[in-house]
């Protein structure tokens, strides 16, 4: 196992716990200098926030443990690739290099739908790494959300017998 893996299952971890709580299982992880400095999982449904992604809680947590809105040399492992908000605030953090799993046609923005990340025009770009663990990663999600429309269609059949 090589060191992005080894953090990607970290992050992985973090997005098990989201799934315990019934929410979409994303997971984030932040390493500066070989040790983890903030794990985050998704709350968005918890605390009934758009804003309460797994990345962007990961970074709050990092800037308040180094005490410093910068984490320059800080790598960001996150199970789901980065939406454009999430992006936005890696940016504006300055984080280095981000490594995720599985990507997100429908809104990632570190080069699947667009690439916020590596855009010149921003004044920081990120070195992105991607599909680490991409199976894994993915799987959690398939399985969260087929889960979820197997729940649906037995609550419709219920109400169709009532």
């Amino acid at each position: 196992m090589n060191v992005d893996e080894f953090f990607m299952e970290e992050a992985i971890k973090e997005a098990r716990k989201a799934e315990e709580l019934n929410e979409v299982p994303i997971g984030a992880v932040i390493v500066l200098d070989g040790k983890i400095i903030s794990k985050a999982h998704n709350l968005r449904e918890s605390k009934q926030s758009a804003i309460a992604h797994a990345e962007l809680l990961a970074i709050d947590s990092a800037c308040k443990e180094l005490n410093n809105w910068r984490l320059e040399n800080a790598t960001l492992y996150v199970t789901l690739e980065p939406c454009p908000m999430c992006s936005g605030a890696i940016i504006l953090s300055r984080i280095k290099r981000v490594v995720y799993g599985a990507a997100d046609p429908k809104g990632g923005c570190a080069g699947t739908f667009m690439n916020l990340l590596g855009d010149e025009r921003f004044n920081h770009q990120s070195e992105v790494t991607k599909g680490v663990l991409e199976s894994e990663c993915g799987q959690l999600l398939s399985d969260f959300f087929r889960n979820i429309r197997e729940k649906r269609k037995e609550e419709k059949k219920k109400k169709k017998i009532e």
